[in-house]
């Protein structure tokens, strides 16, 4: 067998992903007009790509009433406050960031 007639296989080293049934927390909005949307950037959220997506989603969806928060890294309790109260009762969709 000459050189140019060696055949290669090789694996693919990202396997094969099995299909994942998703469970929705809450349903999703039908609209996005008019809607009170928090982003929360949590602790280490103030790297990586969280910066500019503060900035580009306001400006990409300006029919949004956002509120941008910003959590200190003692503000976890089992893993995260991510809304105060009143946010828990105004907000219609959150939009949580962490980056380690």
């Amino acid at each position: 067998m000459a050189e140019k007639d060696k055949v290669y296989k090789y694996l693919n080293p990202v396997g094969i992903q099995e299909p994942v049934k998703m469970h929705p927390l809450a349903p999703r909005l039908d609209t996005l007009e008019g809607k009170n949307i928090t982003m929360s950037v949590g602790a280490g959220g103030e790297q990586g790509i969280l910066i500019p997506l503060v900035k580009m989603l306001p400006e990409r969806f300006p029919q949004v009433n956002w509120n941008i928060s910003y959590a200190a890294a003692h503000m976890t309790k089992e893993g995260s406050v991510a809304l105060t109260e009143e946010e828990m009762k105004t907000t219609d969709a959150l939009i949580r960031g962490v980056v380690w």
